[in-house]
């Protein structure tokens, strides 16, 4: 899109939104597709294994086989999910900056654009959740904690209802607070790939840059949430009716078990496929969002005319080329007196 910056309204980004995702669809969904097709390159096979090692027990299932596989999926599962999650964010990110800044993108490019600051990315990620998520939940728990105990020491009914009300209180105030920092943090990772700068400094200008429009954001994903519901519920109505008639056509303890594996893979295969088509819808408008609080309070609409006029003055000139300016009185040419 070439369409002149300038500030819009929480419907404009909306629509701007489902533009960019009509206009590159392909490009976002593959895009998203990709990771999430390397968690379930995993995932299947591991639940193949499963439903083969149930199939063929004779007599009682194999705990102790059971568990080394449930060890080994882990193992490989949760180095794939950070990677791919990190891959795809960073990935849909520079897609969807790309695609409003006008330029064609490849599935390729954007993929291929995280690898050189993957590691940038991986921590911008990592402080983003323990500052936004972690510290305030173990904060919350080891207050509720100390109330529990203190109930505990103090006995009674009275005490007992004050511990529950705290347990409540403290609940409610940490997922505000939670909710209301991950708000802040949201465009952090727009914000690091256009000014190239660090995770800490990314998630500084976050904060700054979400000052006054938290409240839009949070609209924004409350409906990206109600989407994401209604398109679960129609990928899930194949599934329960194609579950429904082969329990009825089969028999039996390991027909029943076979059925339970592959409603599951299924199941997962259903939510990535989901997730792989709502993801973009959000990263896409984090990145409008981004670039309409950069017109709101820097002026960046100026400065990107300014770009493309040609006007920009580099940041630091070098001394020899700048000529020394004295103020004060004009030297007075001497004179001579005959």
């Amino acid at each position: 899109m070439n369409e002149p910056l300038r500030p819009f309204t929480l419907g404009e980004i909306l629509d701007q939104t489902a533009q960019l995702y009509r206009r590159n669809f392909l490009l976002f969904a593959a895009v998203a597709a990709v990771p999430t097709a390397a968690i379930l390159a995993v995932f299947v096979p591991v639940g193949a294994i499963f439903a083969a090692v149930i199939r063929a027990a004779k007599g009682p299932t194999p705990q102790s086989g059971l568990i080394a596989l449930l060890v080994i999926a882990l193992a490989l599962l949760i180095p794939i999910a950070i990677i791919a999650t990190v891959v795809s964010q960073a990935a849909l990110t520079r897609a969807a900056i790309s695609a409003n800044n006008g330029e064609k993108l490849k599935v390729r490019a954007a993929l291929g654009s995280v690898w050189p600051r993957f590691w940038r990315y991986l921590w911008l990620m990592t402080l983003q959740a323990a500052l936004a998520f972690f510290v305030p939940a173990a904060l919350a728990s080891g207050l509720v904690f100390a109330l529990i105990r203190l109930a505990t020491w103090a006995g009674g009914t009275a005490a007992v209802a004050s511990s529950v009300l705290g347990f409540i209180l403290v609940g409610l105030a940490a997922f505000v607070f939670i909710i209301w920092r991950f708000l802040g943090y949201s465009m952090a990772l727009p914000a690091c790939m256009v000014e190239e700068t660090t995770a800490r400094n990314s998630l500084k200008r976050s904060v700054k840059l979400s000052r006054g429009t938290r409240g839009r954001i949070f609209i924004m994903f409350l409906l990206v949430w109600a989407l994401s519901i209604v398109v679960s519920i129609i990928g899930y109505i194949p599934l329960v009716i194609a579950t429904v008639i082969a329990a009825a056509m089969g028999k039996g303890a390991e027909h029943a078990t076979a059925m339970i594996v592959i409603a599951e893979i299924l199941n997962v295969i259903i939510h990535f496929a989901a997730q792989a088509l709502i993801t973009p819808v959000y990263t896409t408008a984090l990145v409008l969002f981004y670039f309409d609080q950069r017109v709101r309070t820097e002026g960046y609409d100026i400065e990107r005319m300014m770009e493309q006029a040609g006007m920009t003055v580099p940041a630091t000139i070098p001394a020899s080329s700048v000529e020394t300016t004295t103020f004060g009185p004009a030297p007075v040419p001497d004179t001579v007196k005959e």
